[in-house]
């Protein structure tokens, strides 16, 4: 099998619902070369190093011409500037710092613990719209509508934009799936549309909360001021919009490929519906075992670079493969094998250095809540399809649907 073979069946939609085995093979040779200036990174400590590496840049405008390709025209087309995802220090920490003052520690230390009563009360009530029913799409009417509600109650979007924001949403997280066989030209210029429209939508509510402030996020991006200053309007902007897009896509994944997994061990299910006390270490090694985010394709070098007997020059393609680090055979033992008891679960799934997870926090309540209310309230379930249909995106990877069938409802 070639290098080019091995990348384009990662990509390819036929191995989505399993690219496990070939992150096996991918590992053979930590550090890969794609052509000229890409190179694919695919062992644990390799990628924890560049994660940590200032020399690693997320910005795409320090990518090579030959090596920017379209990815670069992309972000020069965005009405909306880079977001502190895409940024590197200062700017990145700047805006960041800034984002966080609204959302956790150090200033706002118990924003997400407070929330915990609300969630439990939203995933309650999506379970009890079961109704009589005894077969359900987790994905359509549990997992995503569970965060979606949550990320626009939080940041103070008005409940009947929802389904707008869904539209926007799936089209630009379709944007971030390095698909070799789309055209570039349609994929850019439907994702520039979408987030026109976005950056459109959410321009309106800035200028309600400026002047009728709110207690939400996008209220205090708008007004908060501290020792960086005031966000400007288009920074306030591209925070939003991250935090929406962001804030959602990740999480309908996580709990997907945890009910997913779930319904593939039914031992621990059911030890899980015994023993709430098991969610915390079980969407830790969930976090490891199916990370929502399977791969960053988006880093580059600010220099050469030495790593794993393979020179990556300043400028070139850097994809990181975090899934298939998280399954490194030298990191973690029987790395295959979905166990929650692991003492030491030290993944990717959130990445890490100064890009990790913004959300994490919120993230990891969600996921937590929501499965136990599953293992807790479904009567027998069971999976109608196995494997399920999974989203096309590569970068983003879980199903798209997962129709699960059970015997009734627990009050």
């Amino acid at each position: 099998m070639t290098q080019d073979m091995l990348l384009r069946q990662i990509i390819d939609y036929a191995n989505r619902a399993d690219p496990y085995p070939l992150y096996t093979e991918l590992r053979k040779k930590p550090v890969r070369q794609e052509g000229d200036e890409l190179f694919v990174v695919s062992t644990y400590w390799e990628i924890k190093s560049l994660l940590h590496d200032p020399r690693i840049s997320s910005d795409a405008r320090n990518l090579s011409p030959s090596a920017a390709g379209t990815l670069l025209q992309e972000e020069e087309a965005s009405p909306l500037p880079p977001a502190f995802l895409r940024l590197d220090p200062p700017e990145h920490d700047r805006l960041r710092r800034m984002a966080m003052r609204p959302f956790g520690p150090p200033e706002t230390p118990r924003r997400v613990y407070n929330m915990r009563g609300e969630l439990a009360r939203i995933v309650d009530d999506l379970i009890d719209g079961f109704g009589d029913r005894k077969e359900v799409d987790i994905v359509d009417d549990f997992s995503y509508p569970f965060p979606v509600t949550v990320i626009c109650r939080l940041l103070g979007i008005p409940r009947e934009d929802e389904a707008r924001f869904h539209s926007w949403a799936d089209i630009i997280a379709a944007g971030l799936d390095p698909d070799p066989d789309q055209d570039p030209g349609e994929r850019r210029r439907v994702t520039q549309e979408a987030r026109t429209e976005l950056g459109t939508y959410l321009s309106g509510l800035i200028d309600e909360r400026s002047g009728a402030p709110g207690d939400d996020m996008l209220s205090a991006l708008v007004t908060q001021q501290g020792p960086d200053g005031q966000m400007s309007r288009m920074e306030v902007l591209s925070t939003a919009a991250l935090l929406l897009i962001a804030g959602h896509e990740t999480t309908v994944n996580l709990i997907t490929n945890g009910t997913l997994t779930l319904l593939r061990n039914p031992d621990v299910l059911e030890r899980l519906r015994n023993d709430s006390r098991l969610a915390v270490p079980l969407v830790e090694e969930l976090l490891r075992f199916e990370p929502p985010v399977q791969l960053l394709p988006q880093r580059t070098t600010l220099a050469d670079i030495d790593i794993a007997g393979t020179t990556i020059p300043k400028g070139a393609s850097v994809w990181l493969v975090l899934a298939a680090g998280n399954r490194d055979p030298k990191r973690f033992p029987d790395p295959d094998r979905f166990d929650p008891d692991r003492t030491d679960i030290q993944h990717l799934g959130f990445g890490s250095g100064i890009h990790n997870c913004f959300g994490a926090p919120l993230a990891r309540l969600e996921a937590q809540l929501a499965l136990t209310a599953l293992a807790h309230r479904l009567d027998g379930p069971r999976l109608v399809d196995d494997p399920p249909p999974y989203r096309q995106n590569a970068v983003l990877r879980g199903p798209r649907h997962l129709n699960v069938a059970f015997d009734g409802l627990r009050s």
